[in-house]
């Protein structure tokens, strides 16, 4: 073997990533299929699988094989492997198993007890138990700020988003919060003078499902490694030779529906073309959160709901739904373009978006950093709420604080990764049409092709290779660039 260590550590993170298979497929259970009575069994079990990882990657004996490997000599796809490898494992050895059993027990029952706490307004239930989940959190950010030097909020964060800090943030969240308010109002009063025809309800969540199918299959998903289901709060799991991904349906609106179908089909097409020869190992893996919501918000944002792929679909959508004058091509873009300061940030427009996740952003930093406590987040969250978009949230939990699922399992940090890959999104589209000024044209006709394999080549297949600041030089010729944003919604919304 001309790699010996390298090799025995390629054998442990595969055994590892098969637990990890395990494990994801339990979750997708517990929030898709599990009948409620399994809850605490379930949660036992994935604690007692995330135990198990946690002790493969402290195995003492691990350290010494890292050892041996960085001094092999190994090639660039093996150094860059190690040091992914690396990353993950510096980051077990800095928490005890007892505080990751701790986590997931938590976050397991907090999550499941939210799904009913939600639905009927119940603020001081669900705070019971996200107590603790807070406090478990802060614990685990203090153990990673204290390796780091990065702030406890920057250390959760960095696991979602590697290299990312708040400074960079700040600027980038600063800057849009200068310019988002008065795009907002523009688009609006532009809008104001054009009519809308509203879909006629209802809607068969059969018939939705079906065009939801439809519309996966022409974004090239992969039915033969990879299904659709239903959950409180749409997501994409499984693993990538696996992937489930999972919508929510009401009869009286089909578009969140399938626009969620579209998001989470693109989170479904990165795992399914990463590469196989390496999936099981860390560097074959996803880049990061920002990336992979990049990903989701190419195929939601960029592409769904641009005017060109809504001809696409739109005879999918009588088809399925029947005929009727709101079906028009030309009505159907002008509802998935509609702008309106609401409450919900997954069924929110593209424009007032990012102003759902610098709201979460503030409030978890605040909150892990020590600055507020979980009773301070409804008061903050209505205040954010009216000055970021007018909207007046006070006593509705359900629509407010409660609405996400995120911080319910302990996951704060992931939020930003909603409008850097909204950004990310923006500028690969950018890229794509320099080099295919005719892109609507072909997205008309249903030719996808040149999305996929600009995707497939430069995001993809190349999984963890880089740090994500060279994946995207790499993929665009330039760092991050929010100019690219911003151009985006201004020439959708206003020209």
């Amino acid at each position: 073997m001309q790699y010996p260590a390298y090799a025995s550590l390629s054998s442990t993170f595969r055994r590892i990533y098969r637990f990890e298979h395990l494990l994801a497929l339990a979750g997708w259970d517990q929030a898709a299929m599990m009948p409620d009575g399994g809850n605490d069994a379930r949660g036992a079990a994935m604690a007692e699988l995330g135990v198990l990882i946690h002790q493969t990657l402290t195995d003492p004996a691990l350290a010494e094989v890292i050892a041996a490997a960085k001094q092999e000599e190994l090639g660039s796809d093996e150094q860059a492997s190690l040091r992914e490898m690396i990353r993950q494992w510096e980051h077990a050895n800095l928490l005890p198993a007892s505080l990751v059993e701790a986590k997931t027990l938590a976050g397991s029952h907090c999550s499941h007890e939210w799904r009913t706490q939600r639905a009927n307004n119940d603020w001081d239930g669900f705070l019971a138990n996200f107590r603790e989940v807070v406090r478990l959190a802060r614990e685990e950010a203090q153990l990673l700020s204290q390796h780091s030097g990065l702030s406890p909020y920057e250390s959760l964060m960095n696991k979602y988003e590697p290299g990312m800090t708040c400074a960079e943030l700040d600027r980038i969240f600063g800057d849009v919060k200068q310019w988002l308010p008065d795009l907002i109002q523009q688009a609006m009063r532009k809008q104001a003078a054009e009519s809308v025809v509203a879909a006629q309800a209802p809607f068969a969540i059969a018939a939705q499902r079906e065009l939801g199918l439809a519309v996966m299959d022409k974004l090239g998903f992969d039915f033969n490694a990879g299904r659709l289901d239903v959950s409180h709060h749409p997501f994409c799991g499984g693993v990538p030779e696996d992937v489930r991904i999972t919508t929510r349906y009401t009869e009286d609106d089909f578009t969140q529906s399938m626009m969620g179908i579209v998001h989470e089909t693109g989170h479904a097409r990165y795992e399914q073309n990463l590469p196989r020869d390496t999936v099981h190992l860390p560097v074959g893996r996803a880049r990061s959160m920002a990336v992979h919501e990049s990903q989701s918000l190419s195929f939601e944002m960029q592409l769904g709901r641009s005017p060109a792929f809504l001809a696409l679909i739109q005879p999918l959508v009588c088809q399925h739904l029947g005929e009727q004058a709101a079906f028009s091509v030309e009505n159907l873009a002008k509802i998935y373009t509609r702008v309106k300061p609401d409450f919900i940030r997954v069924d929110a427009d593209e424009l007032t978006y990012p102003a759902h996740v610098i709201l979460r952003y503030e409030i978890e930093r605040a909150l892990i950093d020590g600055e507020i406590e979980p009773d301070d987040i409804p008061a903050l969250w209505d205040e954010k709420m009216q000055v970021y978009l007018g909207v007046d949230t006070r006593g509705n939990f359900k629509n407010g604080c409660l609405q996400d699922i995120h911080w319910t399992d302990g996951s704060f940090g992931y939020f930003p990764s909603y409008t850097l890959g909204a950004m990310y999104a923006a500028q690969y589209f950018a890229t794509i049409r320099q080099l295919h000024p005719d892109l609507d044209q072909r997205i008309a006709v249903g030719d996808l092709a040149p999305i996929f394999d600009w995707l497939k080549a430069n995001i993809w297949t190349q999984a963890s290779r880089w740090e994500t600041a060279e994946l995207i030089e790499r993929a665009t010729g330039e760092p991050l660039n929010p100019a690219h944003f911003r151009a985006h919604l201004t020439q959708r919304y206003l020209a």
